[in-house]
């Protein structure tokens, strides 16, 4: 019987036998892609400094490779000139094929050392000129900015295999050729992959600081769309309980109604109960934190006076200008009142925070239906202070209580340095309940 191997050493060997083949497997599937390398970065220089690396180390090697082999390795002029062409010229394809380009220049530099061995002439020299090494260490880095730390562990191994063979055909100074080849190889692969690596991890972290920005601005906005349900409700709250009372005493209040009238009320009663309490376990659903209800009733334009007050002890010098048509508007729905109070409140907070000692003007103007509100600021007389608390989120809040009135938003600097605020509300309410996205 044949003496068999131990499970284990059979295991090791099964083991170092696929990582050979995953390398090989490597060297052979280069990194899907043939974007040029730098071809990401926003400069147009360094978009093209590979280019013009790659055309002036041929430009530079090629004639200096050939004098080399022709000259010192007494090669034939045109093998010379071929086989420096063949070591240099894959550095232009390295831009954007780097694995494809170390195949030709690999073939290139066994195929200098096989002409060149043995002859008289080499005796004492390296079994490659410096020109070809030069080649060889300048395409490393265009492998280790593309390709995967695998392929580049198989290119070195390759390279030591074949500065090995090298030493064995060139007796005399092999050994310095293939310490240098090897070293300054491996080097450059390491540096380069650890570049690599760097901006990898600069890349993904990079995405993910967008992903947690988005993710804040979908939680504000979440928590804006919250809060303003929550204020809502006791608008809504109110008119539901109206038409509850009013169902529920219409058989009482109007004398000689039909069975099916009262029949009528009574389910329409039913009905507004029955959204009353839908309402009020939404509402606890909003307030997840365990927050008390507010049990304060909502503000609207007639406190508005008395915000500008209180914003003029914080420093903003703010000015309430009311245009008579605004009263021609009738009551507003409360909706409409509480919106545009909120969003005065908002952007004098932002004058406070951001431009303080300025002067600020809030007007209320009305245009055919529609409540005009402005808040406009000079610049501040002193640095504001970033990351100060307000009542909401900024903007945000702004847009969503603009959206859910289907109405209008503008927002942005001044000629003269300040910041303006500028919302138009429908004082008849929108029959989608989400509105539109303000303009």
């Amino acid at each position: 019987m044949k003496p068999q191997l131990p499970s284990p050493v059979l295991d090791r060997l099964q083991q170092a036998g696929d990582q050979l083949a995953d390398l090989g497997r490597a060297l052979l599937t280069p990194v899907e892609g043939r974007s040029a390398l730098m071809s990401t970065s926003r400069r147009a220089w360094v978009r093209w400094l590979p280019y013009l690396l790659a055309f002036s180390a041929v430009a530079t090697l090629l004639p200096v490779g050939t004098v080399v082999l022709a000259g010192h390795y007494e090669l034939p002029g045109g093998v010379a000139g071929g086989l420096a062409l063949v070591q240099s010229g894959p550095l232009l394809l390295a831009v954007t094929r780097p694995l494809q380009a170390w195949w030709v220049m690999a073939a290139g530099v066994v195929a200098g050392a096989a002409l060149t061995a043995g002859s008289p002439a080499t005796a004492g020299a390296w079994p490659w000129p410096i020109t070809t090494v030069l080649c060889y260490v300048f395409l490393m880095p265009a492998l280790a900015l593309r390709e995967r730390g695998r392929t580049l562990l198989a290119v070195w191994l390759v390279t030591l295999a074949a500065s090995i063979v090298a030493s064995d055909l060139h007796q005399d100074r092999a050994g310095e050729t293939a310490a240098v080849t090897v070293a300054i190889s491996g080097a450059v692969l390491l540096l380069g992959w650890s570049v690599r690596g760097r901006g990898e991890a600069q890349r993904l972290l990079a995405e993910q600081e967008q992903i947690s920005e988005a993710e804040r601005e979908r939680s504000t906005l979440l928590e804006e769309r919250a809060r303003i349900a929550r204020e809502l409700h006791d608008v809504v709250a109110h008119h539901m309980s109206v038409i509850t009372v009013q169902a529920d005493s219409a058989p009482y209040r109007i004398g000689g109604l039909p069975p099916e009238a009262v029949e009528e009320f009574g389910t329409i009663a039913t009905a507004a109960r029955s959204s009353l309490t839908e309402m009020r376990r939404l509402l606890g659903v909003l307030r997840s934190d365990g927050a008390e209800p507010d049990r304060l009733p909502q503000p609207g334009l007639a406190q508005l006076g008395r915000l500008v007050e209180t914003v003029g002890q914080a420093g903003v010098r703010a000015e309430l200008t009311v245009a008579p048509e605004v009263a021609e508007l009738g009551e507003l729905p409360q909706a409409v009142s509480l919106s545009a109070y909120r969003i005065v409140q908002e952007a004098l907070a932002n004058v406070v925070r951001h431009a303080p000692g300025a002067r600020a003007e809030v007007r209320l103007t009305a245009v055919g239906g529609t409540l005009r509100v402005t808040v406009e600021n000079s610049p501040g007389g002193r640095p504001g202070v970033e990351g100060g608390e307000g009542t909401g989120h900024g903007l945000v809040g702004m847009r969503e209580r603009v959206r859910l009135l289907s109405g209008r938003l503008e927002t942005g600097g001044t000629p003269a340095g300040g910041f303006l605020v500028a919302a138009e509300l429908p004082v008849e309410l929108p029959v989608n309940p989400l509105g539109e996205t303000p303009r």
